[in-house]
C-alpha cells in the first residue's frame, strides 16, 4: 500500500479475534444502538408532539436528539455487521462517508450545545429580554448555523484527511473510520496539513468550551442571587444536565484527539472512542429527561404511563 491511490479498503481490527467475543460485541452494541434510537425517538415525539414543549430550549434538545440519532446510525450498524459476520473490513469509500458523517454530526453537535448555554444564561441573567432574544426566527438561525459549521468544518476536515499519502498500510487499531487512526498510516511529508487543521478545529472547540464556561459563571452568580432555596433548585436543575453534557462530551473528545498517538494498539483508545462516540447518544436524553418535569410529564402523556 504505497499510497492512496491503491487503497480499496481498510482493516478494522476492533476489539477482539475470538469469535465468540464478537458475538458479544454485536450483542452490547446492538442493544445499545436499540436504546439510543428508542430514546431520542421518544424525546423527539414528545417534544413535537406536545405544545407545551415548544420552547427555544425543548427546539434546541430536538436537535440535538436528531443529531444523537445520526451518530449511532454511523457508527453502529457497520460494526454490528463486522462483528457477527466476522470480518472486519470496510471499503475506502465507507471509510470516507464514516469520517465525513461523523465528524459533521459531533460538530454540529457541539454547535449545539455551546448554543444551548447560551439559552440557559438568557433565561437566568435576562429573563425580561428572553422573548425577544430568543424569538422563533433567532432560534432557527442559531440551529441551521450549527447544522451548517459542522457541515464546514467536517468537508474541510475530510478532504484534507483523504487528501493524505497513506504509507502505513491499511490497519486502523479502532472499531470505526477515526482520525487519529487515519493520521498514523499517514507519510511524514503530508502529515502537518492535517495537523494544522486538527489543531484549527481544537482551537474551535476551545473558543466554545470557553464560551460555555463564562457562560455558566454568569449563570452561577445569578442563581446565587435569587432569594428563594426553591428558585434557585430549579434553576440549578434545569443547568445541570446541560452541564453534565458538555463535559463528558469535551473530556473524551479531547482526550482521543490531543493525546499522543501510540504505534501499538491500545485498549484504552477503544474505551475513549465509545465514551465520545456511543455513548452520548444513549446518555443524553436520561441526562436531560432524568430531573426536567416538564419532560417527564411529555413523556407520560405520549406512552400513555402514570
Amino acid at each position: 500500500m504505497s499510497n492512496r491511490t491503491t487503497l480499496t479498503e481498510f482493516f478494522l481490527l476492533g476489539f477482539s479475534d475470538v469469535w465468540e467475543l464478537q458475538i458479544l460485541d454485536f450483542v452490547v452494541f446492538l442493544v445499545i444502538y436499540l436504546a439510543a434510537l428508542m430514546e431520542n425517538l421518544l424525546i423527539f415525539m414528545a417534544i413535537a408532539f406536545d405544545h407545551h414543549l415548544h420552547t427555544p430550549m425543548y427546539f434546541f434538545l430536538m436537535n440535538l436528539s436528531v443529531l444523537d440519532l445520526g451518530s449511532i446510525f454511523v457508527i453502529g450498524p457497520k460494526s454490528m455487521a463486522n462483528s457477527l459476520m466476522n470480518t472486519k473490513s470496510i471499503s475506502y469509500v465507507g471509510c470516507v462517508a464514516q469520517v465525513f458523517f461523523l465528524l459533521f454530526l459531533l460538530g454540529a453537535d457541539f454547535s449545539l450545545l455551546t448554543i444551548m448555554a447560551y439559552d440557559r444564561y438568557v433565561t437566568i441573567c435576562q429573563p425580561l429580554r428572553y422573548e425577544k432574544i430568543m424569538n422563533s426566527r433567532a432560534c432557527l438561525k442559531m440551529a441551521a448555523g450549527a447544522w451548517i459549521s459542522g457541515i464546514l468544518y467536517s468537508v474541510l476536515h475530510t478532504r484534507n484527511t483523504f487528501a493524505l499519502m497513506f504509507c502505513g498500510g491499511n490497519m486502523l487499531d479502532q472499531f470505526f473510520c477515526e482520525v487519529p487512526q487515519l493520521l498514523k498510516l499517514a507519510c511524514s511529508d503530508s502529515y502537518l496539513s492535517e495537523v494544522g487543521v486538527l489543531a484549527f478545529g481544537v482551537c474551535l472547540a476551545l473558543g466554545c468550551f470557553v464560551f460555555i464556561i463564562v457562560s455558566y459563571v454568569q449563570i452561577l452568580k445569578s442563581v446565587l442571587r435569587i432569594p428563594s432555596e426553591q428558585g434557585r433548585h430549579k434553576a440549578f436543575s434545569t443547568c445541570l444536565p446541560h452541564l453534565i453534557v458538555v463535559s463528558l462530551f469535551v473530556c473524551t473528545g479531547a482526550f482521543a484527539y490531543l493525546k499522543p498517538t501510540s504505534t501499538s494498539p491500545s485498549a484504552l483508545d477503544l474505551v475513549v472512542a465509545v465514551l465520545y462516540s456511543i455513548l452520548p447518544p444513549i446518555m443524553n436524553p436520561i441526562i436531560y429527561s432524568m430531573r426536567n418535569k416538564e419532560m417527564k410529564a411529555a413523556l407520560r402523556r405520549l406512552t400513555g404511563c402514570r
